[in-house]
């Protein structure tokens, strides 16, 4: 990932009460506080901002999200990664994210 700055954390999934119910894992507040600092200027709107991300074998390009209500970065979990991992809610795991 020439160029990247890679982020590794673990963390438990756990689905948003919203009807459609996305997945997200929350980057911890001290990391989140870290990449807003260094790399808030590349946020799009909402807060948005381009990652790549890994779990497992599992790599994929999305976006990590802030919470302004939370004070951290969320990103969302697509349900092929979920399938292809065997994800379960609130099922600690290892993540690693590229920014």
């Amino acid at each position: 990932m020439d160029g990247k700055i890679k982020y590794e954390f673990s963390a438990k999934m756990w689905k948003d009460a919203s009807s459609g119910g996305w997945f997200f894992v929350s980057l911890p507040q001290v990391m989140s506080k870290e990449i807003r600092k260094n790399f808030g200027w590349q946020e799009e709107g909402w807060g948005r901002m381009k990652t790549l991300a890994q779990i497992r074998e599992f790599k994929w390009d999305t976006a990590i999200w802030f919470d302004s209500k939370t004070g951290v970065y969320l990103l969302p979990i697509k349900a092929e990664i979920r399938k292809k991992s065997k994800l379960e809610i609130n099922e600690k795991i290892e993540i690693n994210i590229w920014i």
